[in-house]
């Protein structure tokens, strides 16, 4: 083989593994956009998820059901009413609206957990419970506290006091080392069935006030049948100017409210043999007290 022969050979060698190194730099450059073109699909569906569930995380909580996330200072303002405000309040309006709200009556003492149990059964719809949420509310955080925060609501467009601010206990949780809080929202804004009512539960309505919103039993010592406040003070205004004007005893929603929140603070009382003595021996609770 002549010398000319062997270069063409080698050049044909150099040329082959030339265009075989090529071919596997293609490759490799191929596989890798393919791999960084998976990343960017698997990248691009996580976000996608993560928008969702962040738009849903931001949404409020069955807002089909008019229920709303309420801002941390409305309820701070519900959950924080100072004592000499309650005290200054007093009975407030109560009386001129419901010469007798709260009744006594004697029976098998109701308990939860075995702790005295306030039982509340009501409804979304309900202006009158509309009312009397605020109330309990006040009075359930002088012994305890909402371990979830409450949810804010209207009653319904087309009933007495139309679309009232208020708060729904509906999946709430409270916790107290002095009472067991048992809460009812029996039908939704919409009237239509919610959460039922135990064969327990519905005896003890139907004994004492039958079919009818808000009822409020304390431990089968006392109850309260139907708003002890006028609901119209709360006519027109929001979550925010409710809560604000808890905090204004000279206001008509305290008067309200507040006077009622005293109510349901001594009939409280009275089932936890007054504990705690901090609450219970307020003045306008021990006034009241003595008047139930």
């Amino acid at each position: 083989m002549g010398k000319a022969e062997r270069n063409r050979k080698q050049s044909a060698r150099e040329r082959i593994a030339a265009q075989q190194a090529a071919a596997r730099k293609a490759e490799a450059r191929r596989r890798m956009l393919l791999a960084g073109g998976a990343v960017v699909v698997v990248i691009a569906i996580v976000v996608v998820f993560v928008v969702i569930r962040l738009g849903k995380s931001s949404s409020p909580p069955d807002s089909a059901g008019g229920r709303q996330v309420l801002s941390a200072s409305v309820l701070n303002n519900v959950y924080t009413v100072p004592p000499a405000t309650l005290d200054k309040v007093g009975s407030g309006s109560v009386l001129s609206f419901n010469p007798q709200p709260v009744t006594a009556i004697t029976d098998t003492a109701l308990t939860s957990g075995g702790k005295p149990e306030m039982l509340y059964i009501g409804a979304e719809f309900c202006p009158y419970c509309a009312a009397m949420r605020w109330s309990m509310a006040v009075a359930l955080s002088r012994f305890g506290a909402f371990t979830t925060p409450l949810r804010g609501i209207h009653s319904s467009s087309t009933d007495t006091d139309p679309s009232t601010p208020t708060l729904t206990f509906y999946q709430s949780r409270y916790s107290s080392k002095y009472l067991g809080f048992v809460p009812v929202e029996n039908e939704t804004v919409a009237k239509t069935p919610l959460q039922d009512t135990t064969a327990a539960q519905t005896a003890i309505w139907n004994k004492y006030d039958p079919d009818s919103y808000p009822f409020i039993d304390f431990g089968n010592k006392y109850v309260i049948k139907g708003p002890i406040y006028n609901s119209q003070v709360l006519s027109g205004l929001t979550w925010a100017q409710v809560a604000a004007d808890l905090h204004n005893p000279s206001s008509p929603v305290a008067q309200g409210a507040l006077g009622a929140a005293n109510y349901v603070t001594a009939a409280i009382c009275k089932m936890t043999n007054n504990a705690p003595a901090s609450v219970c021996t307020s003045s306008a609770v021990s006034s009241l007290e003595g008047k139930l």
